[in-house]
C-alpha cells in the first residue's frame, strides 16, 4: 500500500506546482512594479515584500489587484508617496483601474499609449511637470480621468490633444489646475458619453464652443480662467439640458443671461459671480424647481434684484435699481432698461445706468426736467439694434437724438403718442419703413435712412417672387392662367382648358401674399370638400384603394380629375362617438395652424350627414412601419443607412417645430412608425394629429385620458397621466431604436427579455459589440457607420430616459442628427437642386431677389420663359421649403 500513497503524494505536489505555475505573475508586469518601487523615496509605504517577486501570488501584494497572472489594478490613493512613475508603465497592458490620487509623484508622466484595457485613472493631486504628448493615444476603454492640481508643463502651457475623442465612453473628465492653454477644444463637443466636465483655473481663452450646443453634460466648471479668461455668451450653456452644476465665475463673460436658462430643470447650482454680465435676470431663472444655489454677484446685472425661495443666493455688486428682493424699478427706469435690453446692452451705458433715478445720477445721454426725462441724445454711441417702444412710455420726452448709429428695424408707432416731444433725430442709421404719422410739432430728421429706396424693392421684389412662384407651380401642374381676386391679396389659379375648373367638384387653389404657407385648399381657400368629390376620387371607398386601417378608420387612395393623387381618412361608418370626433376635430384645428414640411399637410375635410373624412397630401410610399417590420412580406428593399438618418432628422424636426417653433405648442401624444409616412423620396413627414395637446407654458397638464400605444408611453405618462413634451421626446427615442434595430416597440413573439424594446435596447447599446449585434442586418455596416450608429444609440437612450428631466428636447436631437445627416449628402447634385438650396428665404428679400437672378446661368434678371417660350419647371423641393412656415 506505500506505493499508492507515495503515488497521491506526488500527484498532489504535481497539481501544486501547477497551480503555483499558473498564478505566478506575468515577468513583465513584475518588473514594471519593481521599478516602481525602485525609484521611490518611501518605498517602504507600499508593504510590498522583497522576498516576493508575485505580485499576483498568494498571498497578493498589498493594494494590487489581478486576473490570473495580469495586474489589473493599483490602488495607492492618499499614501504619501514620493518619486516618479516608471517610464514603461504602459507594459501593464491589462490595467483598468488605478488609483494615484493624493501623493507627492513628481518628474514626467509615462505615456498611457497602449492601455485600451484601462478604464479609471485618478492621478489628481500630485506633483507631475510634464505630460508626454501621446499620453492619451489608444485610451479605447476609458470613462473617467483625473489629472487636477499637477503643474503640468508650467512654463508653457499645453493643450488638449484630439486623440481624446477616441475615448468614446469617457463620462468624468476633471482637468482642474493643470496648465490647460488655448481655446477651449472644440472635440469635446462630440463626445456623447461625457456626463461630468471640470476645466477650471486653467488659462482657456475665447468662448464657448458652438460643438458644445447640447451636451448631455449634468457637472460643467470653467471657472477662474487666468489671464483674460473665458468671453461671450453662455447661450451654449443654457442648451445643455440635463446640467444639474454649472460653475463658470472668475471669467469674462458678457451678455445679458439667457432665459432659456430656466429650461435646465434639473439644475441645483449656478456660480455666474465675477464676470461682465448685463441686463434683468430671467425670470424663468428663478423658478428652476431644484435650483438651491445662485451667485450673480459682481457682475452689471440691471433691473430689480429677483426674490429667491432658497437662501444661497448672492446678488451684491450690481447695478440693481432697488436693494431689496423683489422690489420693482420706477416706470422711468424700466422704460429705459428696456430700450438698453433693445441695443444690445453697449458698455458705455450699462456702466453709468445704475440705481432707480436717471434724473439723480450720472446717467449717461440722459438730462431730466422736474425729475423727469426730457432729452436721450445717445448720437455718435455706436448702437445697434432696434428702437424700443417702450420710449413711448416717457411721457416727458421732448428731444430724442439717436443719429448716426446704426439703428435697424421700423419706428415703433407708440412715439407718435409722446405729447411733449419736439424734436426726433434719427438721421444717418438703417431704419426700414413704415414711418408713422407724427404731429406737425414733431421735428422728425430721418435724413441717411434709405426709406424710398427700401419701399420700391419691396413691392417689386415681392411682386417678382410670388409670381415667379406662382408660374413654376403652374407649369408643373398643367396649362394653367393667373388671375387676382378683385380687392383682395389672393391669386386664384384655374385650369382654362377644363370646361368644369370653376364648378364645385373641383378643386381651386388660393394662396394668399400675407400667408407663406402655400398650402392647397379645397373650394377657394375654404377647407370643406363634398362628400361628392371623394366618392369619384375613391371610386366610392373601393377596397383595391385601401391603404391602412387604424383606430378612426379607414385610409383610401383617391385621385382627383387633374391627376392629382389624395389620402383620404374615413371615419368608421355608423354612429361616430365622441372619442372620435374629438379625433376629427383635433386635425382640423391643429393641422390648420401649423405648416412645415414635415408635417403631413391637411387639404380638406368634409363632415356630411354621418361622414368625417379628412383629405390629406398623398404619401407614396407610405408608413415608415412597413419599410422596417414587413419589408420583405411586401417584397420592398431595406431601408439604407442613409435614409435612415435622414428620417430620423426629418422626424425630429417635426417634432421641433410643434414642441418650439409653431405659434403655440404642441404634444402629439401618438409619435410611432406607423405615424410616419414617406414621400417618394423617402422624406419624412409626421401624420395623425388625432391625439395632440396643447402645451400651456410647456408645463405638465393631467390628460382626462390616456392616449397613445403601448411600447411609445413614456412611464410617467402611462403612470400618472402627466404629458409634457417629454412624452414625445420618450416616443422619438423608441423610434430611433426601431431605426437602428429593424424592430418592432412592443412585440410579444420575442423572448420575454427583449419584449419591450427600450429596456432590451438599452442594456445591450453599453458595449460595441453587444450594440453591432442588434443593428438591423439589413443595414451594411461599415466602420464609418457603425460611428453614427453609436451617436443615434446614445442618443435613443437619452430620449428614452425614465426621468422626464433627463431626456433632451427635441432641438438637441436636431442638433446631434444634422451633422450625420449632412456627413451623408451626396457630393454632386445636379443644378436644379443646387439652385435651390442656395436659396435662403431668411435673408432679407432685397438680397434673396438678387441672389435669385444670378443663380444658375449668365442671365442678370429673372426669366419667366427659356427660350422656346416656355416656363422652366421649378427645382423638386421648392414649394416644400416655401411652405416651411419656419422657413427651415
Amino acid at each position: 500500500m506505500a506505493w499508492k500513497n507515495w503515488i497521491k503524494m506526488g500527484f498532489l505536489w504535481f497539481i501544486c506546482l501547477e497551480s503555483v505555475v499558473l498564478s505566478a505573475t506575468d515577468p513583465g508586469d513584475y518588473a514594471v512594479l519593481d521599478e516602481f518601487r525602485k525609484g521611490l523615496s518611501n518605498s517602504e509605504l507600499l508593504e510590498w515584500p522583497t522576498d516576493n517577486n508575485d505580485p499576483c501570488g498568494n498571498p497578493r501584494w498589498p493594494h494590487v489587484g489581478c486576473s490570473g497572472s495580469r495586474v489589473t489594478q493599483i490602488q495607492l490613493q492618499s499614501m504619501g508617496l514620493s518619486g516618479p512613475l516608471p517610464q514603461n508603465f504602459n507594459k501593464l497592458s491589462m490595467l483598468t483601474n488605478i488609483g494615484f490620487q493624493r501623493n507627492k509623484f513628481t518628474g514626467k508622466l509615462p505615456s498611457f499609449n497602449g492601455l485600451s484595457s484601462l478604464q479609471r485613472a485618478y492621478l489628481d493631486l500630485n506633483q507631475f511637470d510634464t505630460i508626454p504628448s501621446d499620453f492619451f493615444v489608444g485610451l479605447d476603454n476609458l470613462q473617467v480621468l483625473t489629472l487636477d492640481h499637477n503643474p503640468l508643463n508650467q512654463s508653457t502651457g499645453w493643450t488638449l490633444p484630439s486623440d481624446l475623442a477616441n475615448s468614446a465612453q469617457l463620462m468624468n473628465l476633471s482637468l482642474v489646475e493643470c496648465n490647460l492653454v488655448g481655446p477651449l477644444p472644440e472635440f469635446l463637443g462630440s463626445m456623447k458619453s461625457l456626463t461630468a466636465l471640470r476645466i477650471a483655473q486653467n488659462k482657456f481663452t475665447g468662448g464657448i464652443p458652438t460643438s458644445y450646443s447640447g451636451m448631455p453634460l449634468q457637472v460643467l466648471w470653467l471657472n477662474d480662467q487666468e489671464g483674460a479668461g473665458l468671453t461671450g455668451s453662455i447661450d451654449i450653456i443654457a442648451s445643455m439640458t440635463m446640467l444639474s452644476d454649472a460653475v463658470v465665475y472668475g471669467n469674462q463673460f458678457s451678455g445679458p443671461i439667457p432665459s432659456s436658462i430656466g429650461s435646465l430643470t434639473s439644475l441645483k447650482r449656478l456660480l455666474l459671480n465675477s464676470n461682465q454680465f448685463v441686463g434683468l435676470v430671467p425670470e424663468t431663472l428663478m423658478s428652476l424647481p431644484m435650483l438651491q444655489s445662485l451667485r450673480l454677484d459682481k457682475n452689471m446685472l440691471m433691473g430689480p434684484i429677483p426674490k429667491a425661495s432658497f437662501s444661497d443666493f448672492n446678488y451684491a455688486h450690481n447695478s440693481f435699481c432697488q436693494s431689496t428682493p423683489g422690489v420693482p424699478c420706477s416706470p422711468q427706469v424700466d422704460a429705459l432698461l428696456e430700450f438698453l435690453e433693445e441695443v444690445n446692452y453697449p458698455s458705455k451705458l450699462t456702466r453709468s445706468w445704475s440705481g432707480n433715478d436717471p434724473c439723480a445720477g450720472p446717467w449717461f445721454g440722459i438730462s431730466c426736467s422736474d425729475g423727469k426725462v426730457s432729452i436721450i441724445n445717445l448720437q455718435n454711441s455706436q448702437l445697434s439694434g432696434t428702437i424700443s417702444e417702450s420710449l413711448g412710455k416717457l411721457d416727458s420726452l421732448m428731444n430724442l437724438i439717436l443719429k448716426g448709429n446704426n439703428l435697424t428695424g421700423p419706428i415703433p408707432p407708440s412715439m407718435t403718442s409722446l405729447k411733449s416731444l419736439k424734436t426726433l433725430d434719427l438721421s444717418y442709421n438703417n431704419l426700414s419703413p413704415p414711418v408713422p404719422q407724427f404731429p406737425s410739432t414733431v421735428t422728425v430728421l430721418l435724413e441717411g435712412n434709405k426709406f424710398a429706396k427700401i419701399i420700391i424693392a419691396t413691392v417689386v421684389g415681392a411682386s417678382v417672387i410670388l409670381f415667379a412662384i406662382l408660374f413654376w407651380y403652374c407649369r408643373r401642374k398643367g396649362k394653367t392662367n393667373v388671375t387676382a381676386v378683385p380687392n383682395s391679396s389672393i391669386l386664384r389659379l384655374t385650369n382654362p382648358d377644363d370646361p368644369e375648373s370653376s364648378a364645385d367638384l373641383t378643386p381651386k387653389i388660393t394662396i394668399g401674399i400675407g400667408d407663406h404657407s402655400g398650402t392647397p385648399a379645397i373650394n377657394s381657400g375654404n377647407l370643406t370638400i363634398t362628400i361628392q368629390v371623394l366618392r369619384v376620387a375613391t371610386k366610392n371607398f373601393a377596397p383595391e384603394n385601401v391603404l391602412g386601417r387604424g383606430g378612426f378608420g379607414v385610409v383610401y387612395k383617391g385621385e382627383l380629375h387633374d391627376g392629382t393623387l389624395i389620402a383620404v381618412k374615413r371615419m368608421e361608418s355608423g354612429v361616430p362617438n365622441n372619442k372620435a370626433f374629438d379625433e376629427f376635430h383635433s386635425e382640423i384645428a391643429v393641422l390648420s395652424k401649423v405648416r412645415h414640411r414635415n408635417l403631413v399637410s391637411i387639404l380638406g375635410y368634409s363632415a356630411e350627414d354621418n361622414e368625417r373624412l379628412l383629405v390629406y397630401e398623398y404619401m407614396h410610399h407610405g408608413a415608415l412601419s412597413k419599410h422596417l417590420f414587413q419589408w420583405k412580406e411586401q417584397g420592398l428593399e431595406p431601408l439604407c443607412w442613409k435614409k435612415r438618418l435622414t428620417i430620423a432628422l426629418d422626424v425630429a424636426r417635426g417634432m421641433e417645430y410643434l414642441h418650439c417653433l409653431a405659434n403655440q405648442s404642441f404634444i402629439h401624444r401618438d409619435l410611432k412608425s406607423s405615424n410616419i409616412l414617406l414621400r417618394d423620396d423617402y422624406r419624412a413627414k409626421i401624420s395623425d394629429f388625432g391625439l395632440v395637446k396643447f402645451a400651456t407654458n410647456n408645463k405638465a397638464s393631467i390628460a382626462t385620458r390616456l392616449a397613445g400605444t403601448f411600447g411609445y408611453l413614456a412611464p410617467e405618462y402611462a403612470v400618472t397621466g402627466k404629458v409634457t413634451t417629454k412624452v414625445d421626446v420618450f416616443s422619438f427615442g423608441i423610434v430611433l431604436m426601431e431605426l437602428l434595430t429593424g424592430m418592432m416597440a412592443l412585440d410579444e413573439k420575442r423572448p420575454d427579455e427583449s419584449c419591450y424594446l427600450a429596456s432590451w435596447f438599452c442594456r445591450m447599446k453599453a458595449s460595441s459589440e453587444d450594440l453591432r449585434s442588434i443593428v438591423d442586418p439589413s443595414i451594411d455596416i461599415t466602420d464609418e457607420t457603425f460611428e453614427g450608429v453609436s451617436i443615434i444609440a446614445e442618443l435613443a437612450g437619452h430620449c428614452a430616459a425614465r426621468e422626464p428631466h433627463q431626456r433632451p428636447d427635441m432641438g438637441h436631437a436636431v442638433g446631434v442628427l444634422a451633422p450625420l445627416v449632412e456627413k451623408w449628402i451626396p457630393t454632386t447634385t445636379g443644378d436644379q437642386e443646387q439652385d435651390y438650396y442656395a436659396l435662403d428665404f431668411h435673408q432679407p428679400l432685397l438680397q434673396m431677389v438678387e441672389r435669385w437672378q444670378h443663380a444658375g446661368d449668365t442671365t442678370s434678371s429673372i426669366n419667366l420663359q427659356d427660350s422656346k417660350g416656355s416656363i422652366p419647371a421649378r427645382p423638386a423641393g421648392f414649394a416644400e421649403s416655401f411652405n416651411s412656415a419656419d422657413g427651415r
